[in-house]
């Protein structure tokens, strides 16, 4: 199938890194390996976040050109499906669902949520916006089992669909690290304000309690708030190590060299950077918010505290730090888990078995 691919809240070939502009492109990736020809249809950025009516209404405008723009491109030679990745009450698709009622072709969503509070107010009009896309969909995708409830009353049931986040894993269990020396904790997050500078800020007062020893942390990451971020660890800065924005090629080989992941997860959705983690077998302690408890499974392969309750976070910590054969046990299964679950080859068939359907459907109508 040739797909129209758009994501409305960042491009997949966006110049800043970020965990959506990551999942844009497995996506991407997937369906390619699925046989399918993509192609990024549209640039348009439709996030607004400061709830600014005049905004709206010009990225309103700036869509109807979008539209106007892709019916021509595709007026010989129109694409078999659209396909929309991320769409909430503050990044809208405004062009998707118009296109595809003018083209007749099916309507795909990933990762979508709704939340009725937000018809009204501010983002009211693009919180219908979206609301209205969603229900035109031919299918919806939730990555976040945590969204279908409310995803439930807009759009029908036989359309829903769970597709948990999924990498590259790697072939192998992990190799364990030796027990000698300072217990090496990782943090990965972009460094933005808001929930990501929050999770910075609970996991440095977690490490500030007394009583926590023999542990060094590594912070991967970069932002407008990296100056805030360090001034957080400032009084444990001794035992912090800054690595920067790395690209994906060193993430992994940093993952490997450390012995557990540790994020408090402040209203994450799920989190990338816990599903590679898992996938390459490192251990994670992590907060229990969104989805997240369906990447890691308390007890079996991490831990979950509540996100920002310092003294559980501490005292988590400093048990796994204690504690070398718990921390391996979770990495076995952490990675057997992320294997079965997380792995990229099922999410191709999965993927690949939605979109056939939706071609099925659309030729027999």
């Amino acid at each position: 199938m040739r797909i129209a691919f758009h994501a409305p809240l960042k491009p997949p070939d966006h110049p800043v890194p970020s965990g959506d502009r990551q999942i844009a492109r497995l996506l991407i990736d997937a369906l390619r390996a699925a046989g399918h020809q993509v192609e990024i249809a549209s640039r348009l950025r439709t996030r607004e976040p400061a709830g600014d009516r005049a905004r709206q209404a010009e990225l309103t405008e700036q869509a109807a050109g979008e539209i106007a723009r892709l019916l021509d491109l595709y007026r010989t030679a129109p694409p078999d499906l659209w396909f929309t990745y991320h769409l909430y009450y503050k990044a809208p698709d405004l062009v998707g669902p118009a296109v595809c009622k003018a083209l007749n072709i099916p309507y795909v969503v990933v990762e979508a949520s709704h939340a009725a509070r937000r018809m009204q107010g501010p983002w009211g009009d693009f919180a219908e916006r979206a609301r209205s896309a969603m229900a035109s969909a031919d299918a919806v995708i939730a990555l976040n089992r945590s969204d279908l409830a409310g995803l439930a009353g807009t759009v029908p049931t036989e359309r829903l669909h769970h597709l948990h986040p999924f990498m590259r894993c790697r072939a192998r269990p992990p190799v364990r690290r030796g027990n000698s020396g300072p217990v090496r904790l990782l943090a990965i997050g972009m460094m933005r304000g808001g929930d990501k500078l929050q999770s910075y800020r609970a996991l440095a007062r977690a490490l500030r309690r007394p009583g926590l020893t023999n542990w060094r942390l590594t912070i991967v990451g970069d932002g407008p708030e990296a100056l805030q971020v360090r001034a957080a660890f400032q009084p444990v800065r001794e035992w912090v190590a800054w690595t920067g924005a790395l690209p994906p090629s060193h993430l992994a080989r940093v993952i490997r060299r450390h012995d557990l992941m540790v994020w408090p997860a402040v209203n994450e959705a799920f989190g990338m950077a816990l599903v590679e983690a898992s996938c390459l077998g490192l251990p994670i302690l992590a907060g229990a918010t969104g989805g997240v408890p369906d990447v890691v499974r308390h007890g079996r392969t991490g831990i979950l505290v509540p996100p920002q309750h310092d003294h559980a976070m501490h005292r988590a910590i400093a048990d796994l730090v204690r504690h070398p054969r718990l921390r391996h046990r979770f990495a076995d299964a952490a990675w057997r888990r992320a294997s079965r679950v997380h792995a990229f080859e099922g999410a191709v068939r999965q993927l690949d078995a939605i979109v056939r359907n939706l071609e099925v459907a659309s030729c027999g109508s």
